[in-house]
Order: structure tokens, then sequence, then C-alpha cells
């Protein structure tokens, strides 16, 4: 799987130092062994390694030889005594981080990631895909071990990339709710001008998608389910029957064969009872699914878009959600089923929010590296320690970082 990702041009990666640095640290001065960026960076390179736990973060920086360890910031006069952060050390730092501060900086280096990695793309001479604009999925996932008896389960919302995987933002919404009052203060860092956000309705309200639109200058696709009872009873409405399919597209996988076709409809400004601020098209997705063995099933699914017909054709609609959708596989299946990130019992302070954020930084970087098999990538850089340094921008040269 290293293979595959190619000899690393480290002067096109983004160093994370810079990034960590930014972080505040929250301990006192008297008593500090390592720099907050040292042990952050500890944590990244186990993390891309495949690390789960914070014994395993710890265990990383035992197994690292003294080399990568010196240009991650270990003092040297502690590595004569192979003194690195233990787990207890590790487990105080991520409880105590500002979660907001370092999910920022992570968000800042992955969107540089992106761009880097995006931006040959962009300038390919394919007139289409120069044209087609970044989409961004806003979608939330509760960390289902974080919960005590005395405390819920804690719920981030993400702001996801499309196609290329990254988290570009990540709040904590505190308690189970629809995060629309996290909506605004999840997208306001981004330039979102000419960006395409998706969302399930109820992660936003009338405000926030005038302020999408009118403030962030971006464009939206809603996806409107039937937990949104009057919004879906209206585009149901709609004449659907009267209007031909406007795309199909089909696919297998899994043990089981989909199909899918789409529909759209021109939403008058006088019809604004769909209650969606700058609405222009009402889509209809109907899918149909035939697992082996199984009878088949159909959906219909509903969304809002204020984009135009011009803007997007009903390809580039259906694209864009079927990513919404896949965001699930894309991101938060690899927290889960790699990481172990619903069973992980971390729960201290910031630590389940901070160990989610090194999760979407490791999906993210191995993403734009070219990965498509997570698990396989980062068992592959378990073997080869060496291997992790580079792979977050940094050059195997000591430098003044922490000491």
């Amino acid at each position: 799987m290293l293979v595959k990702l190619g000899p690393l041009d480290t002067d096109r990666i983004a160093d994370l130092r810079p990034y960590f640095d930014s972080v505040p640290d929250p301990r006192a001065r008297r008593g500090r062994w390592y720099s907050l960026t040292a042990i952050l960076l500890v944590c990244a390179c186990a993390v891309v390694s495949g690390a789960k736990s914070i014994d395993e973060l710890a265990e990383w920086g035992q197994r690292a030889p003294n080399a990568l360890l010196t240009v991650i910031g270990i003092r040297r006069h502690l590595l004569r005594w192979r003194r690195t952060p233990s787990p207890a050390t590790i487990g105080r730092v991520l409880g105590a981080v500002d979660g907001n501060a370092l999910d920022r900086a992570v968000g800042a280096y992955l969107a540089d990631r992106h761009r880097a990695a995006t931006e040959p793309a962009q300038a390919a001479p394919s007139p289409s895909a120069s044209a087609r604009p970044r989409v961004i999925a806003v979608d939330g996932k509760a960390l289902k071990g974080s919960a005590r008896l005395t405390a819920t389960r804690r719920h981030l919302l993400s702001a996801v990339t499309h196609g290329t995987v990254v988290t570009l933002a990540q709040v904590e919404v505190g308690a189970k709710t629809n995060g629309t009052t996290h909506f605004s203060p999840l997208l306001a860092p981004l330039d979102l001008t000419g960006t395409v956000v998706t969302f399930d309705a109820l992660h936003s309200v009338k405000a926030n998608i005038s302020w999408l639109v009118e403030t962030k200058k971006a464009h939206y696709i809603a996806v409107i389910k039937t937990n949104q009872p009057t919004a879906h009873r209206q585009l149901a409405a709609l004449p659907w029957l009267g209007i031909p399919v406007q795309h199909t597209a089909s696919g297998t996988g899994h043990g089981r064969r989909e199909s899918r076709s789409i529909k759209t409809c021109g939403i008058a400004d006088e019809l604004g009872g769909i209650a969606f601020p700058h609405a222009r098209l009402a889509i209809r997705v109907h899918r149909r699914r035939k697992q082996t063995g199984q009878r088949e099933t159909r959906e219909s699914v509903y969304a809002v878009t204020s984009l135009d017909a011009h803007q997007a054709d009903p390809a580039d609609l259906a694209t864009a959600i079927r990513g919404h959708w896949g965001v699930e596989n894309s991101s938060h299946h690899i927290r889960d089923v790699t990481f172990a990130e619903d069973a992980s019992t971390i729960h201290a302070g910031t630590a389940p929010r901070a160990m989610a954020t090194l999760r979407n930084l490791a999906i993210g970087v191995l993403k734009t590296l070219g990965a498509d098999n997570i698990a396989k990538t980062t068992r592959a850089i378990r073997d080869d320690p060496q291997r992790a340094l580079p792979i977050l921008g940094i050059t195997n040269e000591p430098d003044t970082y922490g000491t």
C-alpha cells in the first residue's frame, strides 16, 4: 500500500508542526518535559500508524527510534533514558487541550493539503472538470463510547469534502441536538464562495440558509427526509409523474444492484411554501435496490437546492446527493471500523473530541495521498515508523521544535 502512494514530495506537502504550534498549551509552564507540539506529533504519527487508544499512542513513541523522536521535538537528554510521553501524560494533555483550537489547526492543515491535491486536477484542460464547484457535506456523528452515567455521549458536527474526503472543520454539539445553532459557527471560518454545501434539512434553519447564500456566497442542496414532514409532503406533492427522467445511473457492489433516476422541478418564488430561502429547484431521486436473494426495494428521496438549472445539470445534482450519503462510508465508517471509534471508552475532558480530530487528520492525509484502503495503509506504516513523518510533511532533519 505504501508503494502505491509513491514517493512523497515534502516540498509540496505542508509541514504539520506550525499548525500544531498555533494550539495553546493548557499546562502550567513548570514541570513540562515535552512541548505540546511534540506530544501532538507523537499522537498524529501514532494514529497515522493505526493507533486506536491512548495506550497505543504512547506505545508508538516507545517503539520509535531516537532519530525520529528528535525530529519530532523530544529533547535529547530525555531520549538517553528512553523517556517518551507516557499514557498518563498523553491522556492529561488530550483531556485538557482546547478542542476548538485543535480542530482549527487540523482543519487548516487539511484544507491546505486538499487544495494542493486538487489544484492539478482543476488545472486540467477538461472544461467540465474545471467548471465543477467544490462540494462540502455537513454531517453529524455520535461518539458512542464517550457516554458515562453522569454524562451523555459526545456529538460532533463536521464539514467534509466530497470526493477526496477531508474534514475541513469540526465542532462539538454537546448533547444530541439537530445542530442548528452550530451550523454557522462550523462553516464561518471557511471560504465557501462558489461552494455547494450539502446537508440534511434538520441541520439548518431559514436564518442559516440565508446566511449561507447571502453572506458566504455559497449554494446548498438540502436532503429532505420524512422527519421533516411538512417539507417532505410538499415536495412529494409536486407533479413528478408529468416530468420525464433526466438522468439515470446504476452500479453493483456489496452483493446488490442499485439504479438511481433523477428528476428536477423548478420552484417559483411565489411557491415559497417549501420553506427554504433561495430555493430554485426541487429534486427527486428514485432508488431501486436488489440484494442477492432478496426482493427489490424502491425509495424516493427528495431534496431542494439554490442552484438553477443552468448552474448544475441533473447528473451533477445526482452526484452531489450521492456524495453526501458517501461521507458516511468514506469517513464515519472508517473511524468506526478501522480506528474503533465507537468502541473507544475515552471520555475525560476534551480527549474524545481530540481523538476524533486525530482520526480525521489521519484519514485526510492518507486520502489526499491516494490511499484507497486506510486499514491496510495504516498497518504498513505501523511496520515502518519512519514513513509517518514525511506523510505529515516533516523532513528527517532535527530542528529546534520542542527544545
